[in-house]
C-alpha cells in the first residue's frame, strides 16, 4: 500500500509522475500535486535534495489534505540518508537511489577483495538500516530504484556498467531490509536505453524468482530522460509496453521534458493497451523467448534482395535492396500507399520507403501452421517471411512464435498491427504507442529485418513513426539523438525551453547523441551512451561533457549552447547546416504534445 492506493497482486497498474518546482515552493507543489491528481496520476513524487526540502513535505502533504487532495505522496531521494529519514516523517512512500544513497562515486578502479566489499556492505547497512526502521515504524513503502547511471563504485569495479549490476545494486539494499522483517518494497531498472531497461528488469524479476517465493515484490517501470515530444513516447513505450506485454510491471512513470500532466495520458493508454493484450492472451502459454532474455543479440539471418522503390518519378528501374544477415532494418510500405506518395518521395528526406510489400516475394504465414514452416524451413532459398494479416493473435507473441519455429537463415518483416487500418481519423496516441510497444519490443529482441506500419493511415505519417521507433530502438540511427531528463526540484535551469536551443543548434548532427541534465544526480552514467553532455552545474552554471567526462566547467547558461557547438567541433563531428535542409527536417520531426 502507498497511501491508500494498493500496488501489484490484483490491482490495476498504477499511474505516477512527478512535480517539477522547487519543493520549498509550497504553494506551488500543492497546485501542481492536484493538477496531476485531477489529471489522473494515482502517485505524486516529489524530491528532496536536502533535509530542509524534506522537512517541507510536511507543509506540502498538509496543504493537499486540508484542500481534500488524498493522493498519496513519495519522497524522491538520492544523496541525503538525513533527508531520507526527515521525508520518511511525512509522506506515504520513500524512493532511494541505491547507486547514491550513502554512496561515493569517484569513478576509481579499484579490486574489492571479499573482505573489503563486506566492510563497504556493513557500512551501508548502518546508513540504510535507520530508514527501514522508521518506514516499517511508519507502515509507509519504499521504492528502490536502480538507474542505470548512477551505480556505485562498489557495483561498477565488481558487475560493470550491465544490467546485472543494477540488479544486484537494489538486492544488496533489499537484502538489509529483509533482514529487519520489512517487506513494503517496489523495485525499479531504469534506463534511458530501452534495450538495456528491458534486460535489467527481466534479469531482476528471474533473479527475484530465484530468491524464493516471497521475493515476488511489485515492480515500478520507466523509462528515464526519455526526452520530449514525439520521440519520447516512442522510446517510453518500447521500454515500458514491452515489458507490460511481457507481463512485468504494477506502476508505470512515463518521464517527459514537458509539464508533467502531458506525461499522464501516454501513461494511461500505455497501461489501458496492455490490459487488453493481456487479457487476448487468454489461458494458453505465452511462446519461448527464441533469444536471450537478458541480453541484446539481433537474429542470424541470409542476406536476400528486395526491389528497392523507385526514389524518383522518371525512376526506370531502382537498384536492388538488400535484405538481412547484417544490413540495417529496411522500411517497408504497402503498393497502395506507395501509389500516395511517389510524386513526393524526393521531398521526404530521411523518412522514404525502401520496398514495397507487394513486389517484395515475401511469404505471409500463420505461426501455428506447422506443416507451413516446415515447407519453409525446407526450401533451400533464403525468403522474407511476415506473419499474415487478421490472425487472432497479439502481435509480439505471434511474431516471437514464427521466430521460434522459423529457420533462422530466413528474415523476418515485422508488423505493427494484423490489420491495416481505414480509419484516417482514428486518434494518433493510440496507434503510435502500439506500433513502438510491438516493434519496438520485437527489435529489442534481436528479431525483425524489414518493418512496416500498417495502423497508421496516413501513409507519410506512417513512414514518420517507422523510422523514429528504429531510432528509438537503436537499431537504425538516422537523425541526432537526444537523452533529455524530465524536470523536477533539483534541476538547475529550464529544461524546456533549453532542450528547444539544443535541438535548434544541433539537430542537423545526423547520429551524434546529446545528453541534456538538468543537474548531477544521474549524469555521468546515463550520459555513458552518449557523445556529449549539458549538465546543470550550479544555478546559472552548466558543466560540459564528453562521455561521461566532465571537460567544460561552471559556464555561464548564456553562452552553454555555443559552447557546446565548439566542443563538437574540437571533437570534429560538428557539420554545418545545409540552409535548406533546416525547415524539412524541424517539421519531419513530428512532435505531438
Amino acid at each position: 500500500m502507498v497511501g491508500h492506493v494498493g500496488v501489484g497482486g490484483e490491482n490495476p497498474i498504477r499511474i505516477q509522475s512527478m512535480i517539477t518546482c522547487d519543493t520549498m515552493d509550497t504553494e506551488a507543489s500543492i497546485a501542481q500535486t492536484i493538477d496531476l491528481a485531477e489529471a489522473g496520476c494515482e502517485i505524486v513524487r516529489i524530491t528532496a535534495p536536502t533535509v530542509k526540502d524534506a522537512a517541507n513535505l510536511q507543509h506540502i502533504v498538509t496543504g493537499l489534505r486540508e484542500r481534500g487532495c488524498n493522493v498519496p505522496i513519495v519522497a524522491d531521494i538520492h544523496f541525503k540518508p538525513e533527508a531520507a529519514m526527515e521525508a520518511a516523517q511525512w509522506v506515504d512512500k520513500v524512493r532511494i537511489n541505491p547507486g547514491n544513497y550513502a554512496d561515493s562515486k569517484k569513478f576509481k578502479i579499484i579490486e574489492y577483495t571479499d573482505e573489503q566489499y563486506a566492510a563497504e556492505l556493513a557500512r551501508i547497512r548502518e546508513r540504510f538500516a535507520p530508514l527501514v526502521r522508521l518506514c516499517k515504524e511508519r507502515g509507509i513503502a519504499m521504492r528502490i530504484g536502480t538507474n542505470h547511471g548512477s551505480l556505485s563504485d562498489r557495483i561498477m569495479n565488481r558487475y560493470g556498467d550491465t544490467p546485472l549490476g543494477m540488479v544486484e545494486s537494489a538486492l544488496e539494499f533489499a537484502r538489509i531490509a529483509r533482514e529487519l522483517d520489512y517487506h513494503a518494497l517496489v523495485f525499479s531498472m531504469k534506463s534511458s536505453n530501452p534495450k538495456v531497461m528491458i534486460a535489467a528488469y527481466r534479469l531482476l524479476v528471474a533473479r527475484l524468482r530465484e530468491e524464493g517465493r516471497d521475493w515476488n515484490y511489485p515492480i515500478h517501470l520507466g523509462v528515464t530522460e526519455a526526452g520530449e515530444g514525439e520521440d519520447a513516447r516512442i522510446k517510453s513505450a518500447i521500454g515500458i509496453g514491452s515489458l507490460l506485454s511481457d507481463g512485468i510491471g504494477d506502476t508505470i512513470r512515463v518521464s517527459l521534458t514537458e509539464d508533467s500532466v502531458h506525461e499522464i495520458p501516454v501513461a494511461r493508454a500505455l497501461a489501458r493497451s496492455t490490459d487488453l493484450r493481456l487479457t487476448n492472451i487468454g489461458s494458453s502459454a505465452p511462446p519461448p523467448l527464441p533469444c536471450d532474455a537478458f541480453s541484446y543479440q539481433r537474429r542470424a539471418s541470409k542476406r536476400i534482395t528486395v526491389p528497392a522503390v523507385s526514389q524518383r518519378p522518371d525512376d526506370i528501374g531502382a537498384a536492388p535492396l538488400q535484405v538481412g544477415d547484417e544490413e540495417t532494418v529496411r522500411v517497408a510500405i504497402r503498393q497502395a500507399n506507395y501509389e500516395k506518395l511517389a510524386h513526393k518521395i524526393e521531398r521526404m528526406g530521411d523518412y522514404k520507403p525502401e520496398f514495397v510489400y507487394e513486389s517484395a516475394g515475401l511469404v505471409e504465414v500463420d505461426p501455428r501452421d506447422d506443416a507451413a514452416l516446415e515447407k519453409l524451413n525446407r526450401h533451400s532459398e533464403p525468403t522474407l517471411v511476415a506473419v499474415a494479416d487478421d490472425l487472432d493473435l497479439p502481435v509480439i507473441a505471434a511474431h516471437r512464435l514464427l521466430a521460434a519455429k522459423l529457420d533462422p537463415r530466413h528474415p523476418i518483416l515485422l508488423k505493427d498491427t494484423l490489420t491495416v487500418s481505414h480509419e484516417p481519423e482514428a486518434e494518433f496516441l493510440p496507434t503510435l504507442l502500439r506500433a513502438a510497444t510491438n516493434i519496438g519490443s520485437l527489435l529489442c529482441d534481436g528479431i525483425g529485418d524489414a518493418i512496416l506500419l500498417q495502423g497508421e493511415h496516413g501513409p507519410g505519417q506512417a513512414m514518420r513513426l517507422s523510422y523514429n521507433i528504429l531510432q528509438a530502438a537503436g537499431t537504425r540511427i538516422f537523425k541526432t539523438d537526444y537523452v533529455a531528463c524530465p524536470s523536477c526540484g533539483r534541476t538547475l535551469f529550464n529544461l524546456q525551453s533549453t532542450t528547444a536551443r539544443i535541438k535548434a543548434a544541433t539537430v542537423h548532427l545526423k547520429g551524434v547523441k546529446i545528453a541534456i541534465m538538468g543537474c548531477i544526480v544521474n549524469g555521468p552514467g546515463e550520459m555513458a551512451d552518449a557523445d556529449f553532455g549539458y549538465v546543470g552545474g550550479a544555478p546559472g552554471k552548466v558543466n560540459l561533457y564528453v562521455g561521461k567526462t566532465a571537460v567544460k566547467f561552471n559556464i555561464p547558461e548564456a553562452e552553454a549552447v555555443e559552447r557546446l557547438q565548439d566542443l563538437i567541433r574540437e571533437h570534429g563531428k560538428w557539420i554545418e547546416p545545409a540552409p535548406e535542409a533546416m525547415p524539412e527536417l524541424t517539421a519531419a520531426e513530428g512532435m505531438i504534445s
